[in-house]
């Protein structure tokens, strides 16, 4: 289980509470992970850096010390220690003579699948290159009132690591692993070494407090191995600060919580599945149980229809299952509880008899 020496491609997740010291950037820290990953790369090992610290290094130049929670305040945050974070990276991985590249994300760019598209062509080439994409939510611009943000770095890297086929994904944090309780509290929690499944039961290990300018908890990094896993990808949580933790991971040393990958989903399937939906579409139990055994989704089983979409869009089923729709909101508005073959008389001639079909449909 501990055997990586088959793993081509890396993502590397590295949370607030470890890039800073005190209220300023830890570079003695930058520069011990940017030579680890420069280790890595002889190994012909492809790594992305999921980068958080941008906030707190625009707090810090602020003067702030309490968390910044006010949206505008987190956006200017963000504007002011982004640059300031990839100057740094750029100053220590120039030590290992391994070029970076900026990568700035938000949802819509997973959500839309062109520029999803767009975007893994753009990090595949830059993979080729030998360069190291530092990729961070775009905080400048996102805000969660919108549906752009991801909400913490933990689910952004986590998507990545999907959309990329990564076959790891290692989240750093400042502790061990997952504990079948709270550390701080129960002198009797153990680590848990291995998760063959995140079930009910290992969510309840989980705690929820972040660090004073991150968002993310154990509960987050929790959702981003189930996220991972949908790739096949396996995820491991483990303590930042260990010496050459990165190099000794990959040398097969039992350091954290490792989880097992799951069924591996085509990368349609994955991009459907983790796509915010634009609305939702109702539909009554025959409907329901025809798409659980693998039908396209027919216009005579829909009750109702919310939010505005357009055709290509990723839209909720009855909360259940996610799925492109070949219709446009107001379209499927004047078919619900109509008969395909009244499609055409009341939509127009060259488009679909369903309104979606079994590949185009997700179950949660």
């Amino acid at each position: 289980m501990r055997n990586f020496k088959g793993i081509k491609r890396l993502v590397i997740k590295i949370g607030t509470n470890l890039l800073t010291e005190g209220n300023s950037l830890n570079i003695a820290y930058v520069d011990t992970v940017c030579r680890q990953i420069s280790l890595l790369k002889e190994r012909g090992i492809q790594v992305l850096l999921v980068s958080s610290g941008a906030i707190g290094m625009g707090a810090a130049k602020l003067g702030l010390t309490a968390k910044v929670t006010d949206i505008k305040m987190r956006q200017a945050c963000a504007a002011i220690g982004q640059p300031l974070l990839m100057h740094q990276y750029s100053e220590s991985f120039s030590r290992y003579s391994v070029p970076i590249a900026q990568v700035l994300l938000t949802r819509e760019v997973f959500n839309n699948r062109k520029t999803f598209l767009n975007l893994r062509n753009s990090v595949e080439t830059l993979l080729s290159l030998g360069v190291v994409p530092v990729v961070n939510e775009n905080d400048s611009i996102s805000t969660a009132e919108i549906g752009t943000a991801f909400g913490d770095n933990d689910s952004l890297s986590a998507y990545v690591a999907s959309k990329v086929d990564a076959g790891l994904l290692i989240i750093l944090t400042d502790i061990d692993g997952l504990y079948n309780g709270d550390p701080r509290r129960d002198p009797g929690a153990k680590l848990v070494k291995v998760v063959h499944e995140i079930t009910p039961e290992v969510f309840d290990f989980a705690g929820s407090e972040g660090s004073t300018f991150s968002t993310g908890g154990m509960k987050t990094k929790l959702k981003a191995a189930v996220i991972a896993g949908t790739a096949g990808c396996k995820t491991i949580i483990c303590h930042g600060q260990k010496e050459d933790i990165l190099i000794r991971l990959l040398d097969g040393k039992e350091e954290g919580t490792l989880f097992l990958g799951g069924e591996r989903l085509s990368a349609r399937a994955r991009w459907i599945l983790n796509s915010v939906p634009k609305g939702e579409i109702h539909i009554d139990a025959g409907a329901l149980d025809a798409l659980r055994r693998n039908k396209s989704l027919l216009p005579s089983g829909i009750t109702a229809v919310e939010g505005i979409f357009n055709a290509g869009d990723v839209v909720s089923i009855n909360g259940c299952a996610h799925g492109v729709s070949s219709f446009t909101s107001t379209e499927i508005e004047n078919l619900i509880g109509r008969h395909s073959a009244d499609i055409e008389s009341i939509v127009g001639t060259g488009r679909r008899d369903v309104i979606a079909r079994p590949e185009d449909i997700v179950f949660l």
